[in-house]
């Protein structure tokens, strides 16, 4: 009677078989719902192209050499920002990938593009289109500005 016991409750401690194995991480997943661009993502139609950035106590404006930011091509972006420092910037896309410029900064002399703080030419070529956060970074600020990529 022992023995017939002591059998059953091994059986009973038998693994349940194991379920679907869970998916590779090369299986697509479902996209996380992409952020709403502002209305302020958008270029200005009013010809000046021009787009200022949000911080906390310095100023970021970007100058496009283009009508509009389209994915897969490149834009040069003319960038004024107040604060002290070298720039550094990266953009973050829809999908959370990150992306740095294609070229630059590089920081220019001077220009017609009257807006305060330093100034540095940029390339961008943004991989997909959605909504895109470009950060830029000094040792006495950061600030970034949302743009809509077609």
């Amino acid at each position: 009677m022992r023995a017939l016991v002591l059998l059953v409750l091994v059986a009973g401690c038998t693994p349940a078989p194991s379920p679907d194995p869970a998916p590779s991480s090369d299986a697509p997943s479902s996209p996380a719902a992409a952020p709403t661009c502002p209305a302020t993502a958008d270029l200005p139609l009013d010809g000046e192209r021009q787009g200022r950035g949000d911080s906390d106590g310095v100023t970021l404006w970007a100058l496009f050499f283009g009508p509009k930011v389209i994915a897969g091509q490149e834009i040069k972006v003319a960038w004024r920002m107040t604060g002290a420092g070298d720039l550094t910037m990266t953009a973050q896309g829809p999908d959370g990938r990150l992306v740095k410029p294609s070229w630059g900064p590089e920081e220019h002399g001077g220009s017609t593009f009257a807006r305060p703080g330093d100034e540095w030419g940029t390339g961008w070529v943004f991989p997909r289109s959605g909504c895109w956060t470009v950060h830029a970074t000094r040792s006495t600020g950061r600030a970034h500005l949302v743009l809509r990529v077609g």
